[in-house]
């Protein structure tokens, strides 16, 4: 008889308000997505004019950058304002680390390169969220598979930017970056979907990293196909 005696309306409104929160997670996600891709880009123009600078402590700025996605952005999460200012810090410098690639292209006269590849990037990261948050697949499953073939990327590029230096496997492996991270931009965007994150601030540290993946292995095939060499 429970089943019968079931309140179908408390439960519909219920349904109502848990779908509310999701949209309005997912929105302030994506805003705050938007805000760290503006906050990258003021990292890369502010410190365009010093790229020469900025090359010589590449390793610097590098180890920077990931102190704060590992420890910054961990010490800071679940505290308001905190958790804000440490994910604008890590864009900022991501900008920042961008400068040498962006110069590069543009000392070679590829510059529009930039434009079209966020472009491409953009739409592709669009659609790719699209299809997860739409889609019926259950992707959870793909996050240890994506994790070990992330490390197996790393690696390889290691090898290859210390000991090979192959301009072929730099191309196999920059395009490998493109479809693993295009593959985490499904998966990160289904869990955010199903509230897999605590915070906003958690789930746009993920997918500005997916993009930011995408993004720089595009500008590096389209720089390497759309040389005059």
């Amino acid at each position: 008889m429970a089943l019968y005696d079931r309140d179908y309306t408390t439960s519909t409104q219920t349904d109502y308000v848990q779908e509310g929160a999701s949209v309005s997670f997912m929105k302030t996600t994506y805003q705050l997505l938007a805000a760290s891709m503006i906050a990258a880009a003021a990292g890369a123009y502010v410190t365009m004019p010093y790229a020469e600078t900025v090359m010589q402590y590449k390793w610097f700025i590098f180890g920077f950058e990931l102190f704060m996605l590992f420890v910054g952005l961990g010490m800071t999460r679940n505290k308001p304002g905190l958790n804000l200012a440490a994910l604008f810090v890590f864009t900022f410098v991501t900008g920042v680390s961008l400068v040498p690639l962006l110069a590069q292209l543009i000392g070679m006269g590829n510059g529009a390169v930039i434009g079209n590849a966020f472009l491409m990037t953009s739409v592709l990261f669009g659609a790719l969220s699209l299809f997860a948050i739409n889609s019926k697949s259950d992707f959870s499953s793909w996050g240890k598979p994506l994790f070990i073939t992330l490390i197996v990327v790393i690696i390889a590029s290691l090898v290859n930017y210390f000991i090979l230096q192959s301009p072929m496997m730099h191309i196999i492996i920059t395009a490998g970056i493109l479809l693993l991270f295009s593959i985490f931009t499904i998966y990160d965007t289904q869990n955010i979907a199903n509230g897999a994150y605590d915070s906003p601030v958690d789930a746009a540290v993920s997918l500005y990293i997916d993009f930011l993946n995408m993004f720089t292995a595009l500008l590096q095939i389209l720089g390497i196909f759309g040389g005059d060499d």
